[in-house]
């Protein structure tokens, strides 16, 4: 009996493992491609086409001509540096209004707590590309259309809506240190910055994270608010735009590269703090 239990499990974890492994080579296969043909050069030293006549690139039609042509000969750089500039802002801001808005509800009572909360959940449920055209209109009456203060302006303008993690996480710490602090004379503005925060480092992290992971992978606000100035594009855009037709041939190279690029700080990123941002998620879920 035990045997065959046994041998029951073994054959269904070995069908399990199986699967699972069919399904990560389907998810990582386009990661390789893009990596490999990314490398893939002209030996002949002209421009290669986009569309490769082999699966992945021979050995001499590797080479470094794709990555030193992005540097040296696009706008990749200045991409590179608006989304770093409008991510870095857009987080900062954003991070601050969700971690103050959280503690707001978590510890403080006021008679509006719990419309403004409910407000904001329902807020939350609607998509945020549905305000993008709105979005546009408004920043062209005040000027700020095709601007990274507008882009800045529009990322982190809502970001406290995004308040029900951190509330969630601030509720799991005790009261009591909060009422140690009154009775010692510390007001609430002391309490959240010297004792709430320094203990909150998954849930701060947490907020980090998402806060600039929106801003540095996002394409569709961009794409209507940045219009044709190039020279304002964030990296979204701008390898969207040579995927155009007449523009393809010759920067496909480049938008594969430029691809590889773009995820490696991203990346390298929540690798470091994978480990705070899983505790933010696993202590934030707790209901407040």
């Amino acid at each position: 009996m035990i045997k065959s239990y046994k041998l029951r499990r073994g054959i269904a974890n070995a069908f399990i493992y199986l699967f699972l492994t069919v399904m990560c080579l389907i998810w990582i296969f386009p990661l390789v491609w893009l990596i490999a043909h990314s490398f893939r050069i002209d030996p002949n030293g002209g421009t290669p086409q986009y569309m490769a006549s082999t699966l992945f690139p021979r050995i001499n039609e590797l080479g470094l001509d794709n990555y030193i042509g992005l540097f040296t000969k696009t706008l990749f750089l200045r991409w590179f540096g608006n989304t770093l500039i409008v991510s870095t802002c857009s987080c900062i801001i954003s991070t601050l209004s969700v971690l103050m808005v959280a503690y707001a509800f978590s510890r403080l009572r006021f008679k509006a707590r719990k419309p403004f909360i409910n407000v904001g959940m329902i807020m939350g449920m609607f998509p945020g590309f549905m305000t993008t055209i709105a979005l546009y209109y408004i920043l062209k009456i005040l000027e700020l259309d095709q601007t990274l203060l507008g882009l800045i302006l529009c990322y982190s303008g809502g970001a406290g809506l995004g308040y029900l993690v951190a509330k969630g996480f601030f509720d799991t710490i005790p009261r009591a240190l909060d009422e140690a602090a009154t009775i010692d004379g510390a007001n609430k503005n002391q309490i959240f910055w010297k004792i709430i925060l320094p203990m909150s480092k998954p849930i701060v992290v947490y907020t980090v994270l998402t806060s600039f992971i929106g801003p540095w992978c996002d394409f569709i606000l961009v794409r209507i608010i940045m219009g044709t100035k190039s020279e304002l594009f964030t990296v979204s855009r701008g390898l969207w735009r040579w995927t155009d037709a007449e523009l393809i041939d010759e920067n496909f190279r480049y938008f594969l590269a430029g691809s590889v690029i773009i995820a490696i700080p991203i990346t390298a990123l929540f690798l470091y703090m994978q480990k705070y941002y899983v505790e933010g998620v696993t202590a934030g879920g707790v209901k407040g």
